[in-house]
């Protein structure tokens, strides 16, 4: 038999920004939220890439708890993607950039 050894303190892997996309809205996780850093934000889409833009704004949509509601933005669109994707944020204009061609393969 061949035994693996479970070693809980392992390597620190980095915690990443994840947007999980559903029918009705887009939930930011811990980190997502934290880049951020506001209670508004600004949604955007580049139907070229098919990115979706989460802006920090004092203006639009409210991120209440953890969602933002987008059934009206997904809808305007045509964005039918559903999972978990990561986001790449953009220090220099605060705002998080969500590739819905590429869905997230390994669960966290």
């Amino acid at each position: 038999m061949a035994f693996e050894i479970y070693k809980p303190r392992g390597e620190r892997v980095p915690k990443l920004p994840l947007v999980t996309i559903s029918k009705n809205s887009m939930v930011l996780n811990k980190y997502a939220r934290e880049k951020l850093s506001v209670g508004k934000v600004e949604l955007a889409f580049d139907p070229e890439s098919n990115v979706i833009r989460i802006k920090a704004s004092s203006e639009g949509q409210n991120i209440k708890k953890t969602k933002v509601f987008g059934r009206g933005f997904f809808n305007h669109f045509g964005i039918t993607a559903k999972g978990k994707f990561h986001a790449e944020y953009d220090e220099k204009e605060r705002a998080l950039y969500v590739n819905i061609d590429k869905m997230q393969k390994d669960p966290q």
